[in-house]
């Protein structure tokens, strides 16, 4: 069959198009409706270039439009300074020296963020003795309570997704990033809302500055490069580090410690040298991110002896920083923010919604001129109005963070932050001499809590302004528990303009109860935030799924006549041989054997169809199931297997002359997939770790020689292969040379040139295999069809194989032995696919069910989960410790997806060729694949109508919405297939002469 007879040319244009039609329209609209749904359930949030203003007047005139305060009340804010938003005069008219802000006044010098990424609550309180410990529990570490500043630890909350960048983003501007954001996380783009970095760089230095500081200073940055992503220009003294390499333990930690000792000799407040005319200015804002601890989770996890050894590294570095603000002079107010971006889980991944990968550590530390601990003693914790306050004061989110850091730096609000002021960490406004009751700073904590509560409405009612996402009713909920807190607030300004006397200031109840309203309300406008933050549009889901449910019904494969006639001639044989009457006994014994085949059959489709609808459907409304998605894959394709046994064994036994070895095959499938979850662990983790099995010497390096057997017994198919089997057996003994060396002790050997070396030849494998196809494809040798579709399917396998081997290089040791196992399982399902014999038959529903379930098993079994802190990152940096954007991306898609797609093409080319390789061409083979794009497509409906249905739901960012996009990114490249498929059934002679019937009755 030459070029020219592959393709079928028909002169019949109106009926080719009407075919071509028929095998195009499914796949199209599942590509249409997915993309609907996709714009319409992830649509981003409204973004707005507005900035708070730090302009004289600005805090007066956000209290008077959002509060409805009247002139003479914010006259007496000033005087009493609980606003700072004009130059303070004296009776000279001169600017005088004094607590300058540009809403509320500055409370500290300067101030330390030390970010420890991936800091577990847990690893804060259990695991840094010498830094957190003596200073939560100094009498237990021989410490002078009286000679430190003031301490506390909080569990520090995260909102999903729980990866770097959407952290970093919503701790600097207050906001929740979108799910659809965390692509954000592996690219890189600079904030472009308003935030608290931006305003303490352009705010005016007069308007915020300290009494001790004439020159302005500047803001510092060290370590993570993630920083200068967001914010490329903001920093005066940066330096970033490459932050994707997990593997590399050290090198941003140590270039943190290199420059954190000069950064903090220069700390307004702690700079050796304060003379105003020197040349070296003194820093407000220091900013120091360890990645250490992150990248020992991901490379070794949480409970390996190396994350004892970083966070001792962690421990003494912290312990020397809180040293050095502890000893500021009296005068100097120093605040250090020592907290973690996310949390991790137990196999050191996040991304998640986890507890484990929320609650993260935040250690605050103020120096002992802050007078932190008065104010902290009198704290206002809500318990004038009972457990609904209490709780609004006790949760600390993230994004909490954001109005505590701007108050306490003199800045404005980032305007799009929707968090709550932490009232507990926030310092005494007035030194300790200037006060006679340490409470009354309530006055002040009240009008912060006004201030940002006026912030959060005034962001609020401008985005309902441009979007009806926020409900009507919430915003009506809100905005009259805001005017109560204004009531009461108003009430005891009132009270202490008549009561004020000196210096003495009132705290009132009213005061207290108004800060309660105002927590109360923050809390549920950052409730509010959460629930209808990511734009739903319905109309656009519904157009989505209804576009995907024609899809659906058009992919049914009992659309087409041959399958309607197979399963209703099933159907009747069994329900004939039931109701024959019987007249002669061997006879009747002939009709008991043929309805206890039929009842077989029967329940093997009845089986597949329940196991596929319960998997494909069911399963994504429930997060039980999801989280144990991979056990009931595996249920499922054991009761497939044991079923098709069962029929086989019992026709066996009826006749002894037809048992055959293959008959054992679907034991082998469960027995692989039994094995393969039990005993193949370590998938995608460094070779270096000796705690699984798979990563000993004794046992990749058999499964590779195995492997180098199979390839060389099972992959042989012409006489011209032989300088492909060098290529391969290069490939496989590099890749073994790559993982000795990665297990070695000594760090300078990484492997990573062998393993270069192994993917050159993957690489040289796959072009051969590639050119090998094509030169049969154009080949005009006088050869039939079996011998050339033979060839052609010989020659896809071998291609298929190299592609193996690269999945194999990207995810690590383990896979040697689980490459193995699916050759064996893969192998028995074509196998099985391929008995032409009528006893011995597979329906095509069954079949697609079995290869369905077998690649996704394969997906699970090597460490995978349709969650994105189950990805392999360790993937981009299998042959180079430097990333590249582009190479790692495909390594990581392949290690997620490669098996996926590998599973899919394979049975792509198994179901079409099997009628060209088989004495007896049968159409059952080639239906394999309809049902298996059946199925892939009911998952993907049933994904969208499941996160249609919960997208109000506690867990919908946590597990719903990455399932479905999973099952997104699977239908996606199934579709690819499917449409290529489909124009080659239509170019095809035979392909089209099959379907060019479909739809007649």
């Amino acid at each position: 069959m030459d070029g020219r007879r592959y393709y079928h040319t028909n002169r019949s244009v109106p009926r080719c198009s009407i075919t071509l039609l028929r095998l195009l329209l499914p796949p199209t609209l599942i590509a249409l409706g997915l993309t609907i749904f996709t714009q319409s359930f992830f649509l981003s949030r409204t973004s707005f270039d507005h900035r708070s203003s730090c302009a004289p007047g600005a805090a007066g005139n956000l209290l008077k439009d959002a509060l409805g305060l009247n002139d003479d009340e914010i006259r007496f804010l000033r005087e009493n300074r609980w606003i700072s938003d004009d130059l303070r005069h004296n009776n000279q008219g001169n600017v005088t020296e004094g607590n300058n802000g540009c809403w509320t006044p500055r409370k500290v010098d300067s101030m330390a963020i030390i970010v420890v990424d991936a800091l577990r609550f847990d690893f804060a309180r259990d695991h840094l003795p010498l830094s957190v410990g003596a200073r939560l529990f100094p009498d237990n570490n021989g410490q002078n309570k009286t000679s430190r500043g003031f301490s506390k630890l909080y569990q520090f909350v995260a909102d999903p997704p729980t990866v770097t960048m959407q952290r970093l983003k919503g701790l600097t501007t207050g906001g929740l990033p979108t799910f659809a954001d965390i692509t954000g996380s592996f690219g890189g783009a600079s904030i472009e809302e308003d935030s608290w970095i931006e305003q303490l760089k352009n705010a005016p230095w007069e308007r915020r500055m300290m009494h001790n500081h004439i020159r302005e200073p500047q803001i510092a940055f060290v370590g993570d490069d993630t920083w200068i992503d967001l914010f490329p220009t903001q920093f005066d003294d940066a330096h970033p580090y490459p932050s994707f390499n997990t593997r590399d333990l050290d090198t941003v930690d140590n270039g943190c410690l290199l420059h954190l000792p000069r950064l903090l000799d220069r700390l307004a407040g702690l700079q050796t040298n304060n003379d105003p005319t020197t040349k070296v200015p003194s820093f407000e804002l220091m900013v120091s991110h360890f990645l250490g601890v992150d990248h020992v989770g991901h490379t070794y996890g949480p409970n390996n002896p190396h994350m004892e050894k970083k966070l001792q590294q962690m421990d003494k570095m912290l312990s020397s920083t809180l040293d050095r603000i502890d000893n500021a002079p009296e005068k100097s107010c120093i605040v250090a923010f020592v907290l973690g971006d996310h949390g991790m889980t137990e196999d050191g991944n996040h991304g998640g919604g986890t507890s484990e990968e929320v609650n993260a550590g935040l250690f605050v530390h103020f120096s002992p001129g802050c007078n932190a601990r008065a104010g902290y003693d009198q704290r206002i914790d809500g318990r004038e109005l009972g457990s609904e306050s209490t709780q609004a004061f006790d949760s600390i989110h993230q994004i909490d963070l954001v109005p505590t850091i701007s108050l306490l730096l003199g800045i404005p609000i980032p305007y799009a932050n929707i968090g709550g002021l932490v009232t507990a960490i926030m310092p005494n406004p007035f030194g300790e001499n200037e006060v006679t009751e340490v409470s009354s700073s309530t006055p002040y904590i009240a009008t912060a809590l006004a201030l940002n509560a006026a912030q959060v409405w005034t962001y609020l009612h401008t985005y309902s302004l441009t979007s009806r996402d926020l409900p009507r009713e919430r915003l009506l909920e809100l905005k009259d528990l805001l005017n109560s807190a204004t009531t009461l607030y108003q009430e005891a300004i009132s009270q202490s303009q008549k009561e004020v006397q000196g210096n003495s200031y009132h705290d009132s109840t009213e005061f207290r109860q108004a800060c309660n309203l105002f927590k109360i309300f923050l809390a549920e406008s950052t409730g509010l935030g959460k629930q209808v933050w990511t734009q739903f549009n319905e109309n656009g889901m519904m157009l989505g799924i209804c576009t995907l449910f024609i899809a659906w019904v058009l992919a049914n494969p009992l659309w087409k006549r041959d399958v309607r006639k197979q399963m209703g001639s099933m159907i009747l044989c069994w329900f004939g041989s039931n109701n024959r009457i019987v007249v002669n006994g061997d006879k009747d014994k002939e009709d008991q054997f043929v309805k206890s085949l039929q009842s077989f059959r029967l329940l093997e489709v009845a089986a597949s169809l329940i196991c596929m609808i319960f998997y494909s459907g069911v399963l994504t409304f429930g997060n039980s199931y999801i989280e144990h998605e991979g056990d009931i894959v595996t249920f499922f394709l054991a009761i497939q297997c044991l079923l098709v046994f069962r029929r086989w064994y019992y026709e066996s036994n009826k006749n002894a002359t037809r048992t055959a070895i293959f008959m054992y095959l679907p034991l082998v499938v469960v027995l692989c997939s039994r094995f393969h979850n039990a005993f193949v662990t370590g998938h995608g983790l460094d070779p270096s770790i000796r705690l699984h099995a798979s990563h000993n010497a004794l046992v990749f390096l058999p499964a590779l020689a195995v492997l180098l057997a199979l390839r060389l017994k099972w992959f042989e198919s012409t006489q011209t292969l032989s300088v492909s089997n060098l290529i391969d057996v290069l490939s496989i003994v590099c890749l073994a040379c790559s993982w000795w060396e990665k297990r070695t002790r000594d760090h300078s050997r990484n492997g990573h040139e062998f393993a270069q070396a192994s993917i050159i030849c993957v690489i040289i494998g796959v072009i051969h295999s590639v050119y090998c196809t094509g030169s049969e494809l154009m080949s005009q040798d006088n050869e039939n069809q079996v011998q050339r579709s033979w060839k052609l399917l010989c020659h896809s396998r071998l291609a298929l194989f190299r592609v193996m081997l690269f999945l194999v290089i990207v995810t690590g040791p383990s896979t040697a032995s689980t490459a193995v196992i699916v050759l064996v399982q893969c192998a028995s399902l074509s196998q099985m696919m391929m008995q032409s014999k009528a006893f011995a038959k597979i329906d095509a529903p069954v079949m697609a069910a079995m290869w369905r379930l077998l690649i996704r098993q394969i997906f699970f079994a090597t460490n995978h989960h349709c969650s994105f802190n189950r990805l392999h990152f360790s993937a981009a940096f299998v042959a180079t410790d430097t990333f590249q954007f582009h190479v790692a991306g495909f390594s990581l898609f392949m290690n997620t997806f490669g098996w996926e797609l590998l599973g899919t093409l394979l049975l792509l080319l198994t179901s079409r060729f099997t009628n060209f390789t088989t004495v007896n061409s049968m159409d059952e083979p080639s239906r394999v694949w309809d049902w298996f794009c059946f199925y892939q497509c009911t998952e993907t409906l049933t994904s969208c109508v499941s996160v249609s249905a919960m997208k109000r739901h506690l867990m919908v960012w946590a597990i719903f919405a990455p399932r479905y996009m999973f099952a997104a990114i699977f239908t996606v490249m199934g579709l690819m297939f499917w449409l290529v498929d489909a124009l080659l059934l239509f170019t095809h002679r035979d392909g089209y002469t099959k379907f060019k019937g479909m739809g007649k009755d």
